[in-house]
């Protein structure tokens, strides 16, 4: 079945309105995958698609928007939001560079005023785009802290320093008191660590440890990801989660460099005591995916 744009519009409205949820099955005569609005608290939701969460804030003098998944999703999602409000997207966060997170900011950009994001995003972008078309990039950027109004609400945006990438950003809306923590927060599955971007996991789990520390204690999380079938949405324990799994990955592979294992040996390696449950996605975002990296990053000198 395919969706005409009326009936789209009338899922999207009661998805958005007293039952924040909506799934959509089929679009423009093609298969999309699944797609889910979610009202958290105080006008900030989120909305998964395909790739990364994407966050959002509407209210009567402002709409924010963090991240924009691939085109296909970032369509739905900015038709929907349209529904809720007319005045376009005031800002728009990108937590990090990855394509899953801000291929869509084409389909954005013609709606929005201001593309924010930690400063070395922009370049990061212009470094991954290959031959395809130029990326759209931000066009407001900051070093380690960002903050706004958005209506009724307060917007601020921190780099920890490296971690998933060299620049990653953790938005928070401070008055409903939501962090969108992009690709920082992997929940019960392996992450990609992008080594060549920056990435530290060793910073990673100070970030973590940080972000956890300094965050209100009844904060709600938004992972950039989560184990098909899981929420994206979580307390400080799924932080603490992530941050032991990390740990007893650098545990593990600073254990096997001392017993002089080489990289391949302990590759091999596809769980790790505590979290087997941990969802596989292909060879990089799998344990041996994350080992490889640890290995790297721990022998460098």
């Amino acid at each position: 079945m395919s969706l005409t744009r009326r009936q789209f519009i009338v899922i999207s409205s009661a998805a958005l309105g007293s039952v924040p949820i909506r799934r959509v099955h089929a679009w423009q005569g093609g298969q999309a995958p699944a797609t889910r609005f979610e009202s958290i608290r105080r006008n900030v939701g989120y909305f998964t698609g395909k790739g990364g969460t994407i966050g959002w804030l509407v209210n009567p003098d402002a709409v924010v928007v963090v991240d924009t998944q691939f085109p296909d999703t970032a369509k739905l999602c900015l038709e929907a939001l349209a529904e809720k409000s007319a005045r376009g997207i005031d800002l728009l966060f990108n937590t990090h560079h990855h394509p899953d997170h801000v291929a869509g900011n084409g389909i954005f950009r013609p709606k929005t005023k201001r593309i924010v994001a930690h400063v070395r995003v922009p370049e990061l972008l212009k470094q991954s785009g290959g031959s395809g078309p130029a990326p759209v990039v931000p066009d407001t950027t900051f070093d380690r802290t960002w903050s706004e109004d958005a209506g009724d609400e307060r917007v601020s945006a921190k780099h920890h320093g490296p971690a998933h990438t060299g620049g990653d950003a953790v938005i928070h809306f401070e008055r409903a008191n939501v962090a969108h923590m992009g690709d920082l927060l992997f929940h019960e599955m392996h992450p990609r660590v992008d080594r060549p971007a920056g990435a530290s996991i060793q910073n990673w789990i100070t970030t973590l440890e940080t972000v956890a520390k300094e965050m209100p204690a009844n904060t709600t999380f938004i992972a950039g990801h989560a184990k098909p079938g899981l929420p994206v949405v979580h307390d400080r324990k799924a932080l603490q989660r992530f941050r032991d799994y990390l740990d007893a990955v650098l545990t593990y592979v600073r254990k096997g460099i001392a017993a002089g294992s080489s990289k391949e040996e302990l590759m091999k390696q596809q769980a790790l005591a505590g979290f087997e449950s941990y969802h596989t996605a292909g060879a990089r975002l799998s344990l041996p995916g994350v080992v490889d990296v640890a290995y790297d990053e721990l022998s460098s000198k």
